[in-house]
C-alpha cells in the first residue's frame, strides 16, 4: 500500500531522487562499468527512493522508469516499451479479472459466509475462522480483495457481540485475525499477491527460468500452514479473550447468510469458471502458460454475460499494473547492461557472504523492509540486487524468488506495510501501538519459520539452495 508524504515533505524526497539520479549520471564513469550500466544504476537509485517513500505512487514511479530508460540513453524505447508486455503482466490482469468477479457476484462473499459460521462454537474458534478463511480466500483471489471482502462480515460480528473500539481485546483479535489470515495466505498461491508474479517475471527476464503455478505452491504452502498455527497461537496468547460467548455471533452470520439467497446462476458460471481455471494452472499451467489461461479464463467471464468492462474498470488495480511494467524493465536493463553484475562485484569486495549468510540477510532484510514499504517494491527493489549476489555465490536461482517473495509478503506490523492491515486498522478497534509487540514477534517468528523451512525441506522437494 502506498502511504504519500505530506507536501512539502513529498516534493524535498522527489527533489532528492532526482538530485542522486544526477549526481550519479555526472560522475566519472566507474572502471568496469559502461556508460548505459552507469545510466541505468542512476535510474534504479532513483526508483529505490521513490518506491520506498511513495513519493509519487508506485505505479507513477514505474511509468517514469520506463520512460527514463530510453530517454537516458540505458536501453532503446523500443525494447523498453515492449517489456511492458512480460507475460507476468496479463497473468495478474487475468487474476484480478477473475477476483473481480467473483466480488461482483457475491460468490466471495457467500463462500466466507459458509465457511465462518462453522467456526462459532467458541470464542478461540471463532478467531481460528476468521483467520483461516481468510487464509484460504488469499490462496485464490489477491489478499487486499479478501480483506475488503472479510471487513463488513467481520464488522458485523464485532456488532452483534457489542464490541467496543479501543476497549475490548476480542475486537482487537477479530480484525488482526482477519489482516494477518489474508497476509499468510496470500504468499501461498501466485493470486494472492501482485508481488508473487512479479518475483517470477524477474526471474524469466534474468534467467529464462519459469515457475509455475503448481511448484510456487509446493513450496510455499507449508510456511502457509505452519504460520497460520503461529499466528492464532500468538493472538490467543498475547491478547486473552474477554468474550465466553459468541452465539450473537452465529446467529449474525447466519441471518447474513440467508440474505444472500440461493446461489444466483452468474455465482455459478464464476465458480465453474474459477475451477477450471485452477485445475489448468495446476494440470498444464507450464505448457500453455499461467498468462494465456487467465485471460481466456477472462473472456469466457464476458462471453457468459457475468463482467462488463465497467467491472473490470472499477475493480482492477491498474497502478499494480504500471509498476510492473517499469520494475521488469528496470531489471532487464540492470542485466543487459552489466550493471548488476557490477553492483555485485561491488558488493562482495566489501562484504563476506557465505550461502547460508545470504540466506539469512536477504530474507531478514525483506521480512522488515516490507513493514515499511509496499511488499511489491520490496521485491522491485531487492531481488535484483539478490539474482546478481546469489550467482556470484552460486545460490540457485529459484531459490532467491522465494528467498526474497515468501518474507516480503509477512508484513504483521504497520498499517502502511500492506492493505489488509490497513484496513484492518480503519475498523478503529486498536491502536497501532497495541500490534507493534505481537507483530515484530510474529515477524520473528516467521523468518525462523521460513529458514528452517528452506533449510529443511527445500531439499526435500528438490529445491537445493545451492
Amino acid at each position: 500500500m502506498d502511504s504519500k508524504p505530506s507536501f512539502p515533505s513529498r516534493g524535498l524526497i522527489i527533489g532528492f531522487s532526482l538530485a542522486l539520479l544526477s549526481l550519479v549520471l555526472l560522475l566519472p564513469t566507474p572502471q568496469g562499468l559502461s556508460v548505459e550500466g552507469q545510466r541505468v544504476v542512476a535510474i534504479f537509485v532513483m526508483a529505490i527512493v521513490l518506491w520506498a517513500s511513495a513519493a509519487l505512487p508506485l505505479s507513477v514511479t514505474g511509468i517514469l522508469v520506463i520512460a527514463a530508460l530510453p530517454l537516458l540513453g540505458a536501453m532503446d524505447a523500443k525494447t523498453s516499451y515492449s517489456l511492458f508486455g512480460s507475460p507476468a503482466v496479463f497473468f495478474i490482469l487475468g487474476a484480478f479479472i477473475l477476483a473481480a468477479a467473483m466480488m461482483k457476484t457475491g460468490l466471495s462473499m457467500r463462500l466466507s459466509l459458509q465457511v465462518l459460521k462453522r467456526f462459532g462454537k467458541s470464542p478461540s474458534m471463532l478467531i481460528a475462522g476468521v483467520l483461516f478463511t481468510s487464509a484460504s480466500m488469499a490462496f485464490i483471489m489477491p489478499e487486499h480483495a479478501v480483506a475488503a471482502i472479510m471487513f463488513p462480515v467481520v464488522l458485523d460480528i464485532a456488532l452483534a457481540l457489542e464490541l467496543e473500539p479501543m476497549k475490548s481485546r476480542y475486537g482487537t483479535l477479530l480484525f488482526l485475525a482477519l489482516a494477518w489470515g489474508s497476509v499468510i495466505g496470500g504468499i501461498a498461491t501466485l493470486l494472492g499477491g501482485a508481488r508473487n508474479p512479479l518475483a517470477i517475471a524477474l526471474l524469466s527476464e534474468y534467467y529464462g527460468l519459469e515457475v509455475g503455478f503448481f511448484q510456487w505452491a509446493v513450496i510455499a504452502v507449508p510456511v502457509t500452514i505452519i504460520m497460520l498455527f503461529v499466528a492464532f497461537a500468538v493472538l490467543i496468547l498475547y491478547f486473552g479473550l474477554d468474550v465466553t460467548d459468541v452465539s450473537k455471533a452465529v446467529s449474525t452470520l447466519e441471518r447474513d447468510l440467508l440474505d444472500q439467497g440461493d446461489m444466483s446462476s452468474d455465482e455459478k458460471k464464476v465458480g465453474l469458471v474459477m475451477l477450471a481455471t485452477l485445475l489448468l494452472w495446476i494440470v498444464v499451467g507450464n505448457r500453455l502458460g499461467l498468462a494465456n489461461i487467465a485471460l481466456i479464463s477472462s473472456v469466457f467471464l464476458f462471453s457468459l454475460g457475468v463482467m462488463d468492462w465497467k467491472d473490470v474498470e472499477g475493480y482492477v488495480n491498474w497502478g499494480v499494473i504500471l509498476m510492473y511494467g517499469g520494475a521488469i524493465a528496470l531489471g532487464s536493463a540492470l542485466v543487459s547492461t552489466g550493471a548488476a553484475q557490477w553492483i555485485t562485484d561491488l558488493f562482495l569486495t566489501r562484504v563476506s557472504l557465505s550461502p547460508l549468510s545470504f540466506l539469512f540477510a536477504l530474507s531478514l532484510l525483506a521480512i522488515f523492509l516490507t513493514e515499511g514499504i509496499s511488499n511489491t517494491a520490496t521485491v522491485a527493489i531487492v531481488l535484483p540486487i539478490g539474482f546478481s549476489v546469489g550467482a556470484a555465490l552460486g545460490i540457485n536461482p529459484i531459490a532467491t524468488v522465494f528467498i526474497v517473495a515468501l518474507p516480503s509478503g509477512l508484513a504483521f506490523t504497520l498499517p502502511i506495510a500492506t492493505p489488509p492491515n490497513a484496513i484492518a486498522y480503519s475498523s478503529g478497534y486498536y491502536e497501532i501501538s497495541d500490534v507493534i509487540k505481537p507483530g515484530l514477534m510474529l515477524n520473528m517468528l516467521a523468518w525462523i519459520i521460513f529458514i528452517i523451512i528452506a533449510l529443511v525441506y527445500w531439499p526435500m522437494i528438490g529445491l537445493n539452495v545451492l
